[in-house]
């Protein structure tokens, strides 16, 4: 089994800039091997970003910061009640749509552990119950090393999906974990979850890591 660490940013909401430069300094430094795979989890306060093929249709936020980032994929919100997470991975065979359909296998796994009847939509990256999405997924590739990765919907506020179009959708069919079991989810736990299905799927040791006070700064 391979090494690799998780750096969990906390119960606390990070802002999503900060977040996004942490990224950029890991993906540098797994480029050059001064760092391992690294998967980060965190909470963002609210947040649009605006993947790549973003059009002016989907987007029409108001009162909420918005960031135009490298990903794949179009409009989406970050925010409270949201479990995002960034891997940090060096692509070893060069396969972006083996990467994405891994990622899918662990929140499919996670969401099913709640009784949800999860699964993949044809044509359609993320992770679905039904005609609902619950997970989004949007990634970058930058030497074979990723970076931006997925959210899964725990229990946000969905009103904020009507901000946009997200992934181009209509806002009525995001859904979240809460809304599709009916009761409370510690996100302490689902976290927990997330952490041992990636670490099943991805056939990899994940050490937990902590942020130094210097910035960027990983112990």
């Amino acid at each position: 089994m391979k090494s690799g660490r998780v750096l969990d940013l906390g119960r606390g909401r990070r802002e999503y800039g900060e977040v996004w430069e942490l990224q950029k300094e890991l993906v540098a430094a797994r480029v050059n091997d001064s760092s391992p795979d690294t998967l980060i989890l965190v909470e963002h306060e609210h947040v649009v970003t605006l993947g790549r093929r973003t059009s002016v249709e989907n987007f029409r936020p108001q009162g909420v910061p918005v960031f135009n980032v490298e990903r794949g994929g179009d409009a989406t919100y970050h925010g409270p009640g949201q479990l995002v997470g960034y891997p940090i991975l060096k692509l070893e065979d060069h396969d972006v749509h083996r990467y994405l359909r891994m990622l899918e296998e662990v929140l499919i796994r996670v969401t099913r552990s709640y009784g949800i009847e999860s699964e993949r939509k044809t044509g359609q990256t993320g992770v679905w119950a039904g005609e609902k999405k619950v997970a989004s997924i949007g990634v970058a590739i930058s030497n074979w090393v990723t970076y931006h990765g997925f959210a899964l919907n725990v229990n946000p506020d969905l009103t904020y999906f009507r901000l946009i179009r997200p992934c181009g959708l209509d806002p009525s069919v995001i859904t979240s974990m809460i809304e599709l079991t009916g009761r409370p989810l510690p996100m302490e736990e689902v976290k927990a979850r997330v952490i041992r299905e990636f670490s099943r799927v991805f056939g990899m040791e994940l050490a937990p890591a902590a942020l130094e006070a210097e910035p960027g700064k990983i112990k």
